[in-house]
């Protein structure tokens, strides 16, 4: 029998690190619970006032936040809202795989635009590791805006 997984981060602020990761993998906030969605209605909207509705006090209601694939290829991801501050390196980090297919200075060249694009989005780069055959085909750690590592691969 297979499983499925769910990643988890822990986060300040589970809203504001699942929307950088929403633009950096190309998921989706689902809708609440037993609310039907129009096309083009805010996910984040949507959620807003369905806890409204629930009672859920104002101070809790950025609790948590989820994204899912599209696709429904990719895991689910979830965030959690946790008062502590990250501490120490990851043990487990996201490999972002978005030149897979490519080697060389084609590869590292696709690389360095991808790592702008999340500049931008919020994240920090941090460094740049070049190929070195035969282990590695090269690639660039970066963070997320609460310091979580991960690799543009």
């Amino acid at each position: 029998m297979s499983r499925t997984i769910q990643i988890t981060f822990d986060a300040h602020d589970p809203r504001a690190l699942s929307t950088f990761w929403r633009d950096v993998l190309g998921y989706v906030h689902p809708g609440p619970p037993g609310v039907d969605l129009e096309p083009g209605a805010d996910p984040l909207a949507a959620w807003e006032e369905f806890l409204e509705r629930s009672g859920v006090p104002e101070d809790q209601r950025n609790s948590a936040s989820a994204l899912e694939d599209p696709d429904g290829v990719g895991p689910r991801l979830f965030f959690q809202q946790v008062p502590e501050d990250k501490v120490a390196k990851n043990r487990v980090h996201l490999d972002v795989r978005t030149a897979s297919d490519l080697r060389g200075d084609e590869r590292m060249a696709a690389l360095e635009v991808e790592c702008e694009r999340l500049v931008a989005l919020g994240a920090t780069r941090v460094k740049r590791f070049e190929p070195e055959a035969p282990t590695s085909i090269g690639f660039i750690v970066m963070t997320d805006p609460e310091g979580n590592e991960f690799c543009l691969d």
